[in-house]
């Protein structure tokens, strides 16, 4: 079995985006991917809207805790997706970098947050049978 994928995704506070994409690549990816998350300015828990709007689909983040970006997490990492968090990621050569353009989920309500949610899913969808073999 070829080694798996690692992904690395971060927002800004490691609390809703970076949150909802890390648990769909879990689900979607299965043992085919290690997924790692981080925040330039980690808050202080996740997003319980965020947290919500994942558990109408069956994944659990509940447990997650937001985290300080690591520049390992990077060096180790075949893709790194950041979400909004500007100049604060580190740049290695050699390594995938896509930035996703999504609204930020903090202080909205359900009804806002669905559709970034989905919006995520395409994206980690995509990107997962870009990175993936079949």
């Amino acid at each position: 079995m070829p080694e798996p994928a690692t992904i690395l995704f971060v927002c800004v506070h490691n609390a809703g985006r970076s949150q909802m994409a890390a648990g769909f690549a879990k689900e979607l990816g299965g043992d085919r991917v290690r997924v790692l998350s981080g925040g330039s300015e980690p808050g202080d828990q996740i997003n319980p809207v965020a947290v919500a709007a994942m558990a109408e689909l069956g994944i659990d983040i509940t447990e997650n805790t937001p985290r300080l970006l690591a520049t390992e997490d990077v060096r180790a990492s075949d893709a790194v997706i950041t979400m909004g968090c500007g100049d604060a990621c580190p740049i290695f050569p050699g390594k995938r970098y896509e930035d996703w353009a999504l609204t930020d989920p903090a202080g909205k309500g359900i009804e806002e947050v669905r559709p970034i949610r989905d919006e995520i899913k395409l994206r980690v969808e995509a990107l997962l049978a870009e990175l993936l073999p079949n």
